[in-house]
């Protein structure tokens, strides 16, 4: 193997300032984001890096995502992180693609990070968005970073499918349908009565910490409940309203499901009992502003300083289809802004990663600012019924966005009054 050049500190600080050098994180996403894996002595990446996880190089796609990054052989190209053999091996496969610029640098984390004047970044709220080794130091009794509770939950979520959790969940983890916080006859969430009887039926006060996750199990448009396999949609959806009614401390695991078996933790087929409590503590909701109601959502399509983002496809967008079978009226939102959520209504492939992880904060930025989509403004994301546009709503709420919400109703509220307009085809702007 070729022997690359190896940087010390002072190199990668003059490279920063050159256009044509590009940085690469190969550590883990989370690691990237602001959790500290390799002692380091601050959380989080060196300003402007992208994120390329070694573990990455194992999908048949990997190629792929040197085109998505932008990555180009005429530039130079300056691999980090703390495992000297993976920083090696993917120089070489770099380098097989073209690639003969590349230089590795492994002193990130006990010099750089130790550095207080060498510029780093993370996410605003990495913290709420947690690694697969967090919870499971929770599962065993330690005291995790940014964990200040005794008392926790960690939440399978799913729609009409507790087959997916009896077929193997993290251990201690209760189910939760999403029919629990979202009625089927809207698909908004339920009345604050119905979320605060349900939420203490399985065992959650708004002091109690709440781990969720789903499993993704490749949906089929053509299956009669094409959600009951895009779980962990569903659990950002059950996060969001958690939020909203008034659960304080409401955690994510970073890649559902999936993460956790990749990281070869143990699985459980147990059927955890909930054990409900008598009172879930605060007045819900306790913070309203996360969701508008549809007509909050047409005082916003007028306004200047406000966005409705539509999270769904292409092909929903211009009104090729519905987008779901049971929604009849095809088309958008006259004045909403495009968000692009991916293939369909029961993916995100815009906004994660090859292995279901949150993609890179940067990258969402800049789909987004293309779009007009920017922090000055109040923005309501939606879709179809609500799970999409939760999921981009925690994208930016993780940023620290701080005026951001869901349109509850989406496309299906706004479909089903035949006196709103509506449009279809290419946008003319």
């Amino acid at each position: 193997m070729h022997n690359f050049l190896e940087l010390k500190t002072k190199h990668i600080s003059r490279l920063l300032r050159d256009q044509n050098t590009k940085i690469i994180d190969t550590r883990p996403v989370d690691a990237y984001n602001g959790w500290r894996f390799y002692n380091e002595h601050r959380g989080g990446h060196i300003k402007g890096a992208k994120s390329f996880p070694y573990s990455w190089l194992s999908f048949p796609q990997w190629r792929d995502i040197i085109t998505s990054k932008a990555l180009k052989p005429e530039q130079n190209i300056i691999l980090y992180g703390d495992q000297a053999d993976e920083l090696k091996d993917f120089a070489g496969k770099l380098q097989s693609e073209g690639f003969n610029n590349v230089f590795l640098y492994r002193h990130f984390a006990d010099e750089w990070t130790a550095d207080p004047e060498l510029p780093m970044e993370h996410l605003a709220r990495f913290d709420k968005l947690v690694p697969p080794q967090w919870v499971k130091q929770l599962i065993d009794g330690e005291s995790p970073e940014y964990y200040a509770n005794d008392t926790y939950k960690i939440v399978h979520a799913h729609y009409r499918n507790r087959d997916a959790y009896l077929s193997g969940h993290i251990p201690g983890a209760i189910d939760m349908d999403t029919l629990a916080l979202e009625a089927p006859e809207t698909w908004n969430r339920r009345s604050s009565d119905e979320l605060k009887q349900a939420l203490e039926a399985h065992g959650i006060t708004a002091d109690t910490t709440v781990v969720l996750y789903g499993k993704f199990l490749k949906p089929d448009n053509n299956d009669p409940f094409p959600g009951s396999a895009a779980g962990h949609i569903g659990a950002i959806r059950l996060a969001m309203i958690m939020m909203y009614a008034g659960v304080k401390d409401v955690r994510v695991l970073n890649g559902g499901f999936k993460s956790w078996e990749s990281a070869g933790y143990p699985v459980s087929n147990k059927d955890v009992p909930k054990i409900p409590v008598d009172n879930f503590g605060v007045e819900i909701p306790a913070h309203p502003e996360i969701i508008v109601d549809i007509d909050e959502a047409k005082q916003m399509l007028k306004a200047p300083d406000a966005e409705l983002v539509s999270v769904r496809s292409w092909a929903e967008f211009i009104g090729e289809v519905s987008g779901y079978n049971y929604i009849e009226k095809k088309g958008r939102i006259p004045g909403a802004v495009f968000g692009n959520c991916g293939s369909d209504a029961y993916h995100m492939e815009n906004y994660r990663n090859i292995d279901h992880t949150t993609r890179e904060a940067q990258e969402i930025i800049a789909n987004w600012q293309a779009a007009g989509i920017t922090p000055d403004k109040h923005l309501a994301f939606y879709c179809g019924t609500g799970w999409r546009g939760s999921e981009a709503w925690f994208n930016a709420w993780l940023l620290g966005w701080s005026k951001v919400s869901v349109f509850d109703g989406g496309w299906f509220e706004w479909s089903n009054d035949p006196n709103n307009p509506y449009e279809t085809g290419l946008p003319k702007d």
